[in-house]
């Protein structure tokens, strides 16, 4: 590698020593951490030779570092050569592309930032699946659940288990998926709580809560896993069954008739231990302790993780948790779920990793050795899962798809025990590997039915085991999963519906948000490819408007991007749930490399209006098209205050007034981007209409970036970015993200961006009402983290100016009030 660094954004460019040929390159459309493990994958419909790649600055063309070892990995379906670009050695924070054999990948991030909030936004599918009260449609479904069945004297009775999550795009809800939902999300938020943001309260709708919002979705569940669990050895495994799939609606419109009235009931199923209805067969049940060591580990971590917000609640489910543990012990053997129209089911057949996860939960909270004793022993039953490594399965034959419970005893305090337990977690990750390497894309999970689920078990033991033992072994593997995740797979597709939202990622999802046109499954984890001798046997797929992605579907499997193919392109909840460790371990490492605090700013559409609101701080910002009328005035308090600004300027602004950029870089001001030509982004009436593609967008803003360039202003300097009109949307932040910036705005309320205003509009206000808004709202709710924007120029018709009228006054006033005037990066910590 030969390495010459630029300070501009770059690009990534692939030289190829023979002639032009089609091709694509795949890359991890979210971007990477500067140092992560970096591929990207070549494919093209023709033999192609490439022989050396480089990375070239975006703006400027010049070359910043070239690579001579792509490793050619053969042919892959129509693909007759493929390569792995290797360029994990650089690690200049910058944002990228790929071009190869004539081909370009989409422009990607390398920064600390790029998994910023990528936990949290899995949770919007979270909450899109509440059962009860559902926040996204803001009404009510399935409320009279259920009626019992399959007990022993209590069938018919009504038992109050409203809540909960649907299990996917049906509305069954099963506690084995449930349960790992949770488990997966505790262990989320206890290994990595600063990754974890409060923008939503307990119901799920928007506003802050004291609470973590993924904690709020663990108290969620566990109050209905509380409701599952009644009484002492009652404990109950699904609501609902297969006569759900009852055509495509709502879930406060479903009116399913499971005998008790049309949509007046569900029935639950109590965990007898026996075999139950699978329509005109039998399911394979064996036991109940599959699904009581589910209950025993979830209540037993969520007394731990509640107990700071709900101790009442935390302590009424602790108390359950040995007693469900018990009835493991009582009634070993796997619980299936049942059906009754369909030969779908979830067929799980181990057990002993559901006892084993609960006696190592039960053993770090009591420190009783037979806790202990007993999850080595349960352990040792089931050394590796046996899907790992495995070319196919039943449906959820082996669930959970990785064993947490090898996880906690590889960190046992004995050290021949946890030697004997990390054996078992590379024994499973090696078995993957070894299939792994006949891929170009590194990918050895077997595509059954919910293949990113695997693949997301796999990622996290993977990286469970690296941290523990410091192999770096499989490494290269395990970003080759993450990436598959997010674009690097044949198909060059997100599988996490608009993660990211500037890519390409599902937008027909098997759904009836979808069907019924009320929104996209945001935030949730599709099923994923599966071999094609599955996709051709399932019964009622098909696709509308042929496949999209025809030409790159690869020897074995399929995956489609149809509402219509449940297959592969159905989110599931508790694949979603399972993420939310891994992507907030990825956050948690950008932060730390980045000496970042936890994110506590305030989003609105992607954009940070309000710094930590716990803090009683201000950061004042100006912003200018071509008017600096204000600049002598503005400069000069800021001196005398000794406040550091930061200033947002066009690329006209920029050629106009050179030498107020140079004074303010001088005084230690940031100054930074506000658009090149001054757009309007998108509709004043309607903000989700954009009114600039997305082509025109980069382009603009990156020739505000060249200007900022030609004034020495580093793109590493000037992260954050005002749109023009201090007016934009979602799409328009999330572009601004790929670009590795990240949009800001003014903290509304206080009207200091009305200082613009002349006295013939109809929204003037006069610089006198403006200081007496600014105080009203301070003595009203306080300015604490507020943006408070300032224009740097206004019209010749506005003579009353407020940066030379009010300004100072108002700094002094709340200086005096005890607020701190604090620089823009040091405010949002990022």
């Amino acid at each position: 590698m030969k390495c010459k660094h630029w300070l501009l954004i770059v690009v990534l460019s692939v030289i190829t020593l023979s002639v032009k040929a089609e091709g694509w390159i795949r890359i991890n459309q979210l971007g990477y951490l500067p140092q992560s493990r970096k591929v990207a994958v070549f494919i093209s419909e023709q033999t192609t030779s490439v022989k050396e790649y480089a990375l070239i600055d975006a703006f400027t063309g010049k070359t910043a570092c070239t690579f001579t070892s792509p490793k050619a990995t053969g042919r892959i379906g129509r693909m007759e050569s493929t390569y792995r670009l290797d360029f994990s050695d650089f690690n200049q924070q910058g944002t990228y592309y790929l071009k190869a054999g004539g081909a370009e990948s989409p422009h990607f991030p390398i920064n600390n930032q790029v998994y910023n909030g990528t936990a949290d936004f899995l949770l919007n599918y979270m909450r899109q699946q509440r059962c009860g009260y559902n926040p996204f449609l803001k009404d009510s479904c399935h409320v009279h659940d259920g009626y019992i069945v399959y007990h022993p004297t209590k069938t018919g009775q009504h038992l109050d288990v409203r809540g909960g999550w649907h299990d996917a795009s049906d509305y069954l809800q099963y506690t084995t998926t449930s349960a790992n939902a949770m488990y997966q999300m505790m262990f989320a938020y206890q290994q990595n709580p600063e990754s974890f943001a409060d923008a939503y309260d307990a119901a799920g709708l928007p506003g802050a809560n004291g609470i973590p919002d993924i904690v709020d979705e663990i108290k969620w569940g566990l109050d209905w896993l509380n409701r599952m669990n009644p009484s002492k050895g009652e404990l109950y495994n699904q609501i609902a069954d297969d006569r759900d799939h009852a055509g495509m609606r709502l879930p406060n419109k479903d009116d399913v008739d499971y005998g008790y009235g049309k949509g007046t009931g569900r029935p639950v199923y109590f965990c007898s231990g026996e075999k139950q209805q699978r329509g005109k067969f039998m399911n394979a049940t064996t036991g109940v302790a599959s699904t009581a060591g589910k209950f025993a580990s979830c209540f037993t971590l969520g007394a731990e993780i509640l107990q700071k917000y709900y101790p009442t609640f935390a302590a009424e489910i602790r108390a359950k948790a040995e007693d469900a543990y018990q009835q493991g012990i009582d009634q070993p053997g796997a619980c299936q779920t049942v059906s009754v129209l369909s030969p779908y089911i979830y067929e799980e057949d181990n057990w002993t990793d559901d006892m084993e996860l609960a006696a190592t939960e039960l053993y770090r909270v009591t420190s009783d050795k037979k806790y202990m004793d007993q999850a080595i022993e349960y352990g040792r039953r089931e050394p590796v899962t046996p899907w790992m490594g495995a070319d196919s399965a039943r449906h959820y034959q082996w669930y959970p798809f990785m064993s947490m419970g090898h996880y906690r005893l590889a960190n046992a305090d004995n050290k021949r025990i946890s030697q004997e337990f990390i054996r078992n977690m590379r024994a499973g990750i090696s078995r993957v590997y070894e299939k792994a390497v006949e891929s170009p894309f590194l990918y050895g999970i077997p595509t059954i039915w919910c293949s990113n689920n695997l693949t997301t078990a796999m990622l996290t033991q993977c990286r469970l085991y690296r941290e523990l033992t410091g192999d770096n072994t499989y490494e290269e593997m395990e970003a080759s999963l993450r990436d598959w995740l997010f674009g690097c797979n044949p198909w060059g597709t997100s599988m996490v519906v608009e993660l990211p939202l500037w890519g390409d990622y599902p937008t027909k999802p098997h759904s009836s948000l979808i069907n019924a046109g009320v929104g996209n499954t945001t935030g949730g984890l599709v099923d994923g490819p599966v071999y094609t001798t599955i996709f051709k046997g399932l019964r009622g797929v098909r696709l509308d408007g042929g496949e999209e992605y025809a030409l790159f579907q690869p020897d074995r499997m399929v995956y489609h991007d149809d509402t219509h193919d449940y297959a592969t392109n159905e989110p599931t909840m508790d694949g979603t749930a399972s993420l939310t460790y891994y992507l907030s371990s990825l956050q948690k490492e950008g932060m730390k490399a980045s000496n970042a605090r936890n994110d506590k700013n305030i989003y609105s559409n992607g954009g940070i209006v309000r710094t930590d609101p716990s803090k009683k701080q201000i950061t004042l910002v100006f912003t200018a098209a071509d008017k600096a009328d204000g600049a002598d005035a503005i400069i000069r308090t800021l001196k005398k205050q000794k406040i550091k600004g930061a200033f947002f300027f066009t690329g006209g602004f920029y050629k106009l007034f050179p030498s107020i950029i140079s004074q303010l870089k001088a005084e230690g001001h940031y100054v930074g981007a506000h658009s090149y030509a001054h757009p309007l982004y998108c509709s004043w009436e309607k903000r989700d209409s954009t009114l600039i593609s997305h082509e025109d967008f980069v382009k603009d803003l990156q020739a505000n970036y060249q200007m900022m360039n030609k004034a020495g202003i580093k793109y590493t300097d000037a992260p954050f970015f005002i749109p023009p009109y201090e007016h934009y949307n979602t799409q328009i932040a999330a572009w601004t993200k790929s670009l590795g910036l990240q949009l800001i705005n003014f903290t509304a309320g206080t009207m200091t961006n009305a200082d613009y205003t002349t006295p013939d509009m109809k929204n003037y206000r006069s610089s006198k009402e403006i200081y007496d808004k600014v105080m009203a709202v301070e003595a009203k709710e306080g300015l604490n983290g507020h943006i408070m924007l300032i224009h740097f120029g206004t019209d010749d018709k506005r003579t009353d100016k407020f940066y030379t009228t009010y300004m100072e006054k108002m700094i002094k006033t709340l200086k005096k009030k005890g607020y701190s005037f604090v620089p823009l990066q040091e405010a949002i910590g990022l």
